[in-house]
């Protein structure tokens, strides 16, 4: 049995989680949880979790109505309330499903608590890979990817020599305007940059596979987690998100790994690993269904901010905390109707650009220029710098 700890259970990795927890109640067991505003979804999962007894919310007014409600759990909130979760002794493994930032410390402190991470925040690696990867070394315990395409290269690596990798192959949907030139981009909306056309994902997720930063990001990602130069890590555009990611090795030989669209599998692989469990509810994948699969070259001046990840990730030093703050930020401004959708390219440079570069930033030093990054970001919009 092992017990978890889960960050971000009112989202759309947390609810699958669950969804894989409640599947598999005789292996897994979830005794601690957070979610942001959303207390009546806290409400629900409570209906369907009766193993919880620690949870954290985003604002502390809602705690005495919790608290009188569900006697027998502890409450948090804040950030504050989310380190107390990865700081309890209690649990095995501690999933990582927040949005954003904020998803660095809990996860630096669930690690120096000596339990094992399945990762589904990005940004713990693009702004801390370094800190991340020296506390995992240091306290001697494992992270797992929940990324579906990070998930799929750890399962093309089993069984094999990593030395005798020639290069990781992650691939990209393209996302929901992968057939606009980028004179057509100018005037796109919000509502049509939500309509991804393989995923059903959250806003901020959906913009930047819009804009292809997430991929951006997940190549950053693959270069922490496998520990293989950023010239080894590859990025192909396959429309159809059947190849989740492959790995070619020296022989040439390539493994690809292949699914449907459903989080649940490298949500369920993180979680049970080196296992395979049974998969319920689940509708298996079909080769019939698709008749042919579809590989482009990837350009990087259709999709500048690709192209800028790859340098941010070779500088190093605090630029992923840059990048991903800017992005954050610009993505907020676009969802709100308030910049246009190209801007949120030219946002993000500018604040890798201008911002004081940091070699080897300390923890409160990458905060510290997250902060920056945002306030770059929003004192850029108010003087209307960016069109």
């Amino acid at each position: 049995m092992k017990n978890i700890v889960l960050l971000g259970a009112s989202g759309s990795i947390g609810t699958q989680t669950i969804d894989v927890v409640l599947h598999h109640s005789e292996k897994f067991r979830i005794i601690g949880l957070s979610v942001g505003h959303n207390i009546p979804k806290l409400k629900e999962i409570l209906s369907q979790v009766n193993t919880v007894r620690y949870v954290s919310v985003a604002d502390a007014q809602h705690l005495s109505e919790l608290e009188e409600l569900y006697p027998d759990i502890t409450f948090y909130s804040g950030d504050e309330g989310l380190v107390k979760l990865a700081k309890l002794t209690d649990y095995d493994i501690f999933v990582d499903a927040v949005v954003g930032f904020r998803g660095l410390l809990p996860c630096l402190e669930a690690i120096n608590n000596g339990k094992d991470i399945a990762l589904a925040n990005k940004e713990s690696l693009v702004a801390g890979g370094p800190l991340v990867k020296e506390a995992l070394k240091r306290n001697k315990v494992r992270l797992y990817p929940i990324d579906s395409e990070h998930s799929a290269i750890l399962q093309c690596l089993q069984g094999n020599d990593k030395k005798e990798v020639d290069k990781l192959i992650v691939t990209a949907s393209g996302g929901s305007f992968r057939d606009k030139s980028r004179e057509e981009l100018k005037d796109v909306t919000v509502e049509q940059a939500l309509k991804h056309p393989n995923w059903s994902m959250g806003g901020r997720i959906t913009i930047d596979s819009a804009t292809m930063m997430n991929k951006g990001f997940e190549v950053i990602e693959a270069h922490y987690l496998f520990d293989l130069p950023y010239e080894q890590i590859d990025v192909i555009l396959h429309r159809e998100s059947v190849i989740h990611s492959m790995v070619q090795y020296q022989d040439h030989a390539i493994i690809a790994q292949l699914g449907s669209a459903d989080m649940r599998l490298p949500i369920q692989y993180a979680l049970s690993y080196p296992n395979r469990l049974v998969m319920h509810n689940d509708e298996p994948f079909g080769f019939t269904k698709y008749p042919a699969l579809h590989f482009e070259k990837m350009d990087f001046e259709r999709y500048p901010l690709l192209a800028l990840a790859y340098e941010v990730g070779r500088k190093g030093g605090n630029l992923g905390a840059i990048m991903n703050a800017a992005d954050e930020e610009a993505v907020s401004l676009f969802l709100n109707k308030k910049i246009s959708f190209l801007s949120i390219e030219t946002y993000i440079e500018n604040a890798v650009r201008n911002l004081p570069f940091i070699q080897n930033p300390t923890l409160e030093e990458i905060i510290d220029s997250d902060k920056k990054a945002r306030q770059f970001v929003i004192d850029q919009w108010k003087k209307g710098a960016v069109s």
